[in-house]
């Protein structure tokens, strides 16, 4: 890691010039993991402790880049009133070996500058405190300080990438669809419809900013079937919008989903295949990057799913078809309705619920134009009819909640501790 960000080579490269030269400057990550000691080095970031003895004082630092903090050794002399818990430092002196078996390497210093003082006294987190992950979603503009959240926004972060990397190995095509979209995506869930601000109201008042009704997007896949009549694999990653009055621990105003689209295909098992390579995948390349933020959640929130994941991932997934489940639910005590089956899918883990969303679509364009003539749509979506005249093959995709999946995989309760801003209904802190 340390090589591929080049720090360590600056680090060789400066070990024979005069000492007058700059220090390098590492991250947290890479002073830890450095191989060797080394002299002339900075490191920047914010205090996570500080201690002071009579004949030496230590400071645990921290930048982002690591669950573990790096530890300063200094002189008494270089404490200040400005360098107390959640001040941002930058420290210079000589990495040096750790005489203790949890670090493997330690920061000498030879000059501390306060770069930012923090009013303790006034600071809502507090040194060495575990605070509920209910208390700091008060603080939106703080809540990143927190360890829990610093390991949640590193595995967002890696999970992220490995969903893309997911994808292009696979030959998908990345296609940014619209945040702002006219369809209303029928039967996704409730929409956010977009208005003009005051300024812009009274030139609009006759006609609508766009020409016509226009709402924040439920869902990318009209889009991506659009783009499937060109390209047989393509997928969207992105912000979703859902309108819906809901205080639940699984529902958000907003929210990213992962959706993804396969031309010639009339095959369910295609898309679960998909579904189950995805999970996997994923998964399995965020616990071997993020193993100690992964641990911090299964040890003290979720002690049993790191048994629970391991199964998963070895195991083929469990699949059941649409009559299995409904023979079933007819021998339970609830009373339960049942809609016409359909060539759809669910993706279902436990404690979360729908995972995973697909289908097969609909691509018999007398069916499709009776129906939306129906519905009083055919002029709207004519589109979506020259979709099916022009070159049309059977396709079919699907789509999967993000903050669901980083839920589910950590073992985290509420949806809302799982995304950087939660935006729910009555809350739309900072």
């Amino acid at each position: 890691m340390l090589r591929a960000r080049g720090g360590w080579r600056a680090l060789r490269r400066c070990a024979s010039l005069p000492r007058a030269r700059r220090a390098v400057r590492l991250r947290v990550r890479e002073a830890l993991g450095a191989p060797e000691p080394a002299d002339e080095v900075q490191v920047q970031g914010w205090v996570r402790s500080v201690r002071s003895q009579k004949e030496v004082l230590f400071l645990h630092i921290n930048d982002g880049s690591s669950l573990e903090n790096l530890q300063v050794v200094a002189d008494p002399s270089l404490e200040n009133r400005d360098l107390t818990f959640g001040s941002a430092v930058e420290v210079q002196g000589k990495l040096v070996k750790s005489p203790h078996k949890m670090q493997n390497m330690e920061l000498k210093a030879e000059t501390i500058r306060v770069v930012g003082p923090c009013d303790i006294w006034s600071f809502p987190l507090k040194m060495k405190k575990r605070h509920p992950l209910e208390y700091v979603r008060q603080f939106p503009h703080l809540r990143c300080r927190n360890n829990t959240l610093g390991s949640l926004l590193r595995i967002r972060s890696e999970a992220t990438a490995a969903i893309h990397s997911f994808f292009q190995d696979n030959g998908y095509v990345h296609i940014h669809t619209p945040i702002i979209t006219s369809n209303d995506c029928e039967g996704a869930g409730d929409l956010f419809q977009i208005e003009t601000s005051n300024k812009a109201r009274e030139s609009a008042e006759k006609t609508h900013f766009f020409n016509v009704p226009a709402f924040l997007t439920v869902s990318g896949q009209l889009h991506l079937e659009v783009m499937s009549g060109a390209f047989t694999h393509v997928f969207t990653f992105g912000p979703t919008f859902r309108a819906e009055n809901s205080q639940s621990r699984r529902h958000l105003a907003e929210f990213y989903m992962v959706e993804a689209e396969l031309s010639f295909t009339e095959s369910l098992q295609d898309i679960m295949q998909v579904m189950e390579d995805l999970f996997k995948t994923a998964t399995s390349t965020v616990l071997s990057k993020c193993p100690r933020d992964v641990e911090l959640f299964h040890k003290y929130m979720a002690p049993a799913q790191k048994d629970r994941l391991e199964q998963i991932l070895k195991n083929k997934f469990v699949t059941i078809s649409y009559s299995e489940a409904v023979e079933i639910l007819k021998r339970a005590s609830q009373t339960f309705t049942f809609k016409p089956e359909v060539a759809a899918v669910d993706l279902l883990v436990p404690g979360i619920g729908e995972l995973c969303g697909g289908s097969l679509r609909e691509e018999r364009l007398p069916f499709l134009k009776s129906r939306l003539q129906r519905l009083g749509l055919a002029d709207a979506y004519q589109w979506y009819l020259d979709l099916r005249k022009f070159g049309s093959v059977p396709h079919g995709g699907f789509g999967m909640g993000f903050e669901r999946y980083l839920q589910y995989i950590l073992g985290v309760d509420n949806i809302k501790d799982v995304i950087p801003f939660p935006r729910f209904s009555h809350s739309c802190l900072l």
